[in-house]
């Protein structure tokens, strides 16, 4: 906070203890990060992101390398720091039961588009072959479908030597 803003000590000391107890973090103070756990950590980011009053804070997998109940204490608090500050969270994961817990609209993309924009109750209920294999996991679909030979020599190969190789 110091370097980006022109408060008073007291005033950054009054906000770091404010945004620690917002995660649940008030008695860790005074720790090291070698004396917090990973789940600890991942609340100190949260609390470092919303330090300044951010509009939007954007989450890039914010439960990866968690346990399954530590991923719900994650969850529960990016969706009460939503509503508590008034902010707008974006949360990049692949962690479907998380999906339906945060999100209020979900976007699935797909080799670089968007192949889904709804509620987490139609992304539950949609047909799209992409994103029944996602959702269920499945090893089989239109995700990991082999390429036609002619991408993928243009892939391995590039274009300019494919075409020489016609000749």
């Amino acid at each position: 906070i110091q370097r980006h803003t022109d408060l008073p000590q007291s005033t950054i000391d009054l906000m770091v203890k404010l945004k620690l107890e917002l995660v649940g973090m008030g008695d860790a103070l005074d720790k090291y990060p070698y004396e917090i756990s990973g789940g600890m950590k991942k609340r100190a980011g949260l609390a470092r992101a919303i330090a300044l009053d951010p509009a939007i804070v954007f989450y890039d997998e914010p439960s990866a390398g968690l346990d399954p109940v530590m991923i719900g204490v994650i969850d529960k608090l990016i969706k009460d720091l939503t509503s508590k500050l008034g902010i707008t969270s974006v949360v990049i994961t692949h962690e479907m039961p998380s999906i339906f817990r945060i999100a209020d609209e979900v976007l699935m993309l797909f080799q670089g588009r968007i192949v889904f924009r709804g509620t987490p109750e139609q992304l539950r209920t949609s047909n799209d072959p992409v994103v029944r294999q996602f959702m269920n996991g499945d090893p089989e679909g239109p995700i990991n479908a082999p390429r036609q030979l002619s991408e993928l020599s243009e892939r391995l190969i590039g274009p300019g030597l494919r075409k020489m190789n016609d000749e």
